[in-house]
């Protein structure tokens, strides 16, 4: 079974084909500033190792030309989280909300 890892969005996945995981947002790379749509295609070029049960690369940092190819196939933002600060005997008390957005991607290709 071949598999890859990947970096996105500060963090690393182990991925084969056909899964299908939650990444951060990406920001798009056109000056024009479209967004993504659901069914665009991405593409992962900072592999760190790919592995296809015989033969192991490991990059260093990341693989030369290695790239996964993805699909999203849900744009989203995550449950609601509570930010609170408080202190108390002062009558402090601070609160905040926050949704983070994410990509729900389901793996296509690993080259």
């Amino acid at each position: 079974m071949e598999f890859a890892v990947i970096q996105t969005g500060g963090k690393q996945y182990k991925v084969s084909k056909g899964d299908v995981f939650l990444i951060e947002k990406v920001k798009t790379p056109s000056p024009e500033g479209e967004q993504f749509k659901k069914g665009d295609k991405l593409s992962f070029d900072k592999v760190l190792l790919v592995d296809d049960g015989k033969n192991t690369s490991i990059g260093t940092p990341y693989i030369a030309g290695a790239k996964v190819e993805a699909e999203i196939t849900e744009i989203g933002r995550s449950r609601k989280i509570l930010v609170m600060k408080y202190k108390q005997k002062s009558r402090y008390l601070k609160r905040n909300q926050h949704r983070q957005p994410y990509f729900k991607v389901k793996i296509t290709s690993i080259k």
